[in-house]
């Protein structure tokens, strides 16, 4: 019997379940099959460090979703999922990495049992988590289907949350102000980058009281110095230094629901042009928040901010920011909309992003974020609690 440990209770993947179905009418599918984590764990509450082999979620129009996968997996579906045992289904061993056979041949075993060897099946083409060679064995398993690319289709529904999705949101915000602090406190010249993160991810996993930490999506991201010029560096096991720039960009993580946050520290006297984009960061910041409004788009916050750019004279590309919330490694974005100037999705009250408009400069990076919550009046809502400036340490 399924041990119904899943997060939320039935109500709310119905709720779940009634929105997919709808973009699946709206897209003519009669069945899709997600590969997604994310969106496994959304559809079923699924949660399970088997990403790494082939497993994903069948959802037809009618019943329940049917979680597949490997079967020793299928013992942590049992564990987690909220349907009951006769739809999760599970593959032996013999499948696994062999050159001789595929485990989407016998997924196309269970979806012919399912009334979908003919159906019109949504796949998602452009995922982390959906191989070529997936594709390329599904089809001719499945002659009669047609298989049709629903990339992202189940992301969209997930844009707008639920206020139980909100209130872990907000447990996840309480865990990110605390590894930020911890980043801040701890860090100063001489302190090993690899000390400092060993530091940050036991404040994370710790977590807040009965708010116990998850694994973020994306591993601590705390460049100096010259790299943090680019994006998206970790950490090495160098030294902190005096005259040196560090951004820290992490994330508390609350049974998969992430609320990231990024600050920055300068060891020493920051350059008067730091200080100078500062300002204009922190101007531009306030004015992407106030226009984060119900019924405005999610570009009018990018050109609110790069107005405030433009008029200090900063030049900056990319986007400002993406939708956030329930996800696993490699990314806590959501992966539909955007924080950018063409980017014209209608911002909803329950939507939340990381409103992200760092810079990264010739000789340093300044990265200043917040998660926001788009609220049902006024404008959008910080649910991090950690001073926004550039920290200095003398």
């Amino acid at each position: 019997m399924a041990q119904r440990n899943a997060p939320f209770g039935n109500e709310e993947y119905q709720r779940r379940i009634t929105k997919t179905r709808a973009a699946m009418t709206k897209a003519g599918l009669d069945a899709i099959f997600v590969t997604d984590p994310s969106n496994q764990a959304w559809l079923t509450g699924y949660d399970g460090w088997s990403f790494y082999v082939h497993q994903g979620v069948i959802l037809g129009m009618k019943g329940d979703p049917v979680w597949w996968g490997r079967h020793m997996d299928s013992i942590g579906a049992d564990r987690t999922v909220w349907m009951d045992d006769d739809h999760i289904k599970g593959y032996g061993d013999q499948y696994v990495q062999s050159t001789v056979m595929h485990p989407m041949e016998d997924l196309a075993i269970h979806l012919s049992a399912l009334g979908f060897e003919k159906a019109r099946i949504g796949v998602e083409m452009e995922n982390y988590y959906y191989s070529a060679k997936a594709h390329a064995v599904l089809g001719p398993a499945l002659p009669g289907a047609t298989l049709v690319d629903a990339t992202a289709l189940v992301n969209w529904q997930r844009l707008v949350k639920s206020e139980d999705e909100i209130r872990f949101i907000r447990k996840a915000a309480g865990i990110s102000d605390k590894v930020i602090k911890v980043a801040i406190d701890k860090a100063a010249p001489g302190v090993r980058k690899n000390d400092l993160v060993a530091d940050i991810m036991h404040a994370g996993i710790t977590g807040i009281g009965e708010d116990w930490g998850d694994y973020p999506a994306i591993m601590p991201l705390t460049p100096s110095g010259l790299d943090a010029t680019a994006a998206h560096l970790t950490w090495n096991g160098e030294p902190m230094r005096e005259g040196e720039a560090t951004f820290f960009e992490l994330s508390g993580c609350y049974r998969r629901y992430h609320a990231p946050l990024c600050r920055t520290i300068y060891l020493g006297t920051p350059p008067d042009e730091m200080r100078q984009a500062e300002a204009a960061q922190m101007e531009g910041i306030e004015a992407g928040l106030d226009a984060a409004r119900a019924g405005n788009r999610t570009c009018d916050i990018a050109n609110a901010f790069m107005a405030i750019l433009k008029k200090h004279d900063i030049q900056r590309e990319g986007r400002m920011g993406y939708p956030i919330g329930l996800s696993y490694p490699p990314d806590w974005g959501e992966r539909t909309a955007s924080i950018r100037t063409d980017d014209e999705t209608v911002l909803e009250p329950g939507m939340t992003f990381h409103f992200m408009p760092a810079l990264w400069m010739d000789s340093w990076g300044l990265e200043t974020t917040e998660t926001i919550l788009i609220k049902p009046d006024g404008p959008a809502e910080t649910l991090c609690d950690v001073e926004r400036k550039l920290f200095v340490k003398d």
